[in-house]
């Protein structure tokens, strides 16, 4: 009996009478609901089977366009220069989260099990996992077609399929690298595998308010599953004091600057990350930035509990001079 059951026994006796008549008609069982992850929201829990064992896991979010992917793509190449043997999973229909490491774009799983009418036997890894520069696995977990389908059902999917072939078990990194600013229960699926999360933002109101919304939905997730917030990532910032200001606030931490140079687009441009770029001074200082972001992530960091704002709270904090 799920809480929600427990609390009304009315709606216990239905559901029973429900499950009853699904079982003499030879039908499958809707999943039980086990808990709520959010006020009025309630979510399925993850078999634990599906759990990710041994790798530290890692979920980058942010606004939309903010540049997660090639943050998560360099810092999936900084964990990899401290040797550590890293898998960096999209979760996006664009399917480019990968773009750089690989330097073109992968088919996604979603498109590869299609093929194979979700026959995942058929599958070998090669078919889905790409080794990009200096050793890092890149998986593209793709999306459902617009306007249908669910978001973690794909990432159930893609989880299911790396663990049905052992690819989960020789990595000491996950990176997953999420859809833009989207919180709901879909595209949150990440979280119920991610050990941190990690905001991209930048020095600006939409990214930050875009941020304390994803904030909400980690708090909201960490209820019932291990995930906590590590940090935000200031991105195409050449200040930092709208960033500090609002995690002064709320309680939050920068963990990492990454200042607005043009090698950043340059490198996007030639489908590579900042460390496969010349040494020039600027490129330098952002791989040291990306290395000492990775290090901070090894290392562990504290578990965060900040308290995101109310929308008229966060507009007066930050939305008016």
């Amino acid at each position: 009996m799920s809480p929600l059951d427990a609390k009304n026994p009315p709606a216990a006796r239905a559901n029973a009478r429900e499950q009853a008549g699904l079982k003499e008609r030879g039908l499958v069982s809707p999943p039980v609901l086990k808990g709520q992850d959010g006020e009025g929201s309630v979510q399925v829990h993850q078999d634990a089977s599906m759990k990710i064992e041994g790798a530290k896991v890692f979920s980058v979010y942010g606004k939309g366009g903010i540049g997660k992917s090639t943050t998560s793509s360099n810092l999936s190449v900084a964990f990899s220069t401290l040797g550590k043997r890293v898998l960096q999973i999209g979760c996006d229909p664009k399917h480019d989260s990968t773009f750089t490491l690989t330097g073109h774009l992968q088919p996604t799983v979603i498109d590869i099990l299609k093929d194979v009418d979700f026959h995942a036997e058929e599958l070998r890894p090669e078919d889905f996992v790409t080794e990009g520069f200096n050793g890092v696995q890149c998986v593209e977990a793709g999306g459902p077609p617009a306007g249908t389908g669910c978001g973690g059902y794909v990432v159930g999917q893609t989880v299911k399929l790396l663990k049905q072939h052992h690819m989960l078990e020789d990595t000491d990194v996950v990176i997953f690298d999420v859809l833009g600013d989207v919180v709901c229960g879909g595209f949150a699926a990440p979280l119920q595998h991610a050990d941190r999360a990690v905001i991209v933002t930048a020095n600006d109101f939409d990214s930050i308010y875009a941020m304390n919304r994803i904030i909400a939905a980690v708090q909201a997730k960490s209820k019932n599953y291990n995930v906590r917030l590590a940090g935000c990532v200031a991105n195409r910032s050449r200040d930092t004091d709208e960033v500090d200001r609002y995690c002064d606030t709320v309680g939050f931490r920068r963990i990492a600057h990454m200042p607005d140079i043009d090698a950043i687009r340059r490198s996007r441009l030639k489908k590579k990350t900042l460390f496969e770029m010349p040494d020039d001074e600027d490129i330098v200082l952002a791989r040291k930035e990306y290395v000492k972001l990775a290090e901070t992530l090894w290392n562990g960091t504290e578990p965060l509990a900040p308290a995101p704002l109310p929308d008229r709270e966060i507009f007066e904090l930050l939305g008016f001079d």
